[in-house]
């Protein structure tokens, strides 16, 4: 199927007063078409960063990124902002859910500031995905009135809302207990299955990276091993 992202070389240094921090160091990988990625590491390997880099949230360095056959580094703020419009979706690991909008509207939002979709398609797509995440009987719910586990299902059903390629999740389980953090991984990858979409996501606990069929290792912002099939 081909590959979704491709780093070269990659490298991100970040400035801090008079000295340079180097958070992402020569890395190399491919991730193929429908995969479902962890990039592991403990706090500060890199792994945030890659996935930001990724998203187009923050430019390499040095070295080449390609994210659906663009050059992402090369675009300014507003190509790289419709970039992602178009493009990706977004997990985070405290929600980032809108505290005044509804389980339904929080998964309508991108559709309406985002994409602009029509009324009646915009309808059939958000009920589609409260079904598909388990979610149809809360769809009324305020995120104050959801646990973290259905906070981040309708997180879930957010990123996809768009029809995104490429959702990329940053410690999506971090603020849950295991057992809903093993669920919402378990529904990221139904996702991937149900909707051709690539995961990436982030994590330093060791059970749920075991959940992902490829998986990048890093370490002092270097890659020190990769498992499962690149493409």
């Amino acid at each position: 199927m081909g590959n979704i992202v491709q780093g070269q070389s990659l490298e991100k240094t970040y400035r801090a007063g008079d000295m340079d921090v180097p958070a992402v160091r020569g890395v190399d990988f491919m991730i193929g078409a429908g995969s479902f990625v962890a990039f592991t590491g403990p706090s500060g390997s890199g792994k945030s960063t890659l996935l930001n880099m990724i998203g187009g949230l923050d430019k390499p360095s040095a070295g080449t990124l390609t994210v659906l056959d663009t050059d992402i580094a090369s675009l300014d703020r507003r190509a790289a902002a419709e970039f992602r419009g178009a493009n990706l979706g977004f997990i985070f690991q405290d929600f980032n859910l809108i505290p005044v909008l509804s389980a339904y509207e929080n998964i309508e939002y991108p559709l309406l500031m985002v994409q602009d979709w029509q009324e009646t398609k915009r309808r059939a797509r958000v009920t589609e995905l409260l079904a598909a995440v388990g979610m149809a009987d809360q769809a009324d719910k305020r995120p104050d009135q959801l646990s973290g586990g259905q906070k981040q299902r309708v997180a879930v059903a957010r990123a996809l809302a768009t029809n995104a390629k490429l959702v990329l999740a940053d410690e999506p389980t971090a603020n849950l207990d295991h057992d809903t953090a093993y669920r919402i991984i378990a529904l990221m990858r139904k996702m991937r299955d149900e909707f051709g979409t690539t995961f990436i996501f982030s994590t330093h606990d060791p059970k749920i990276v075991g959940e992902a069929e490829v998986v990048f290792a890093l370490e002092d912002g270097r890659l020190v091993n990769s498992e499962g099939k690149h493409a």
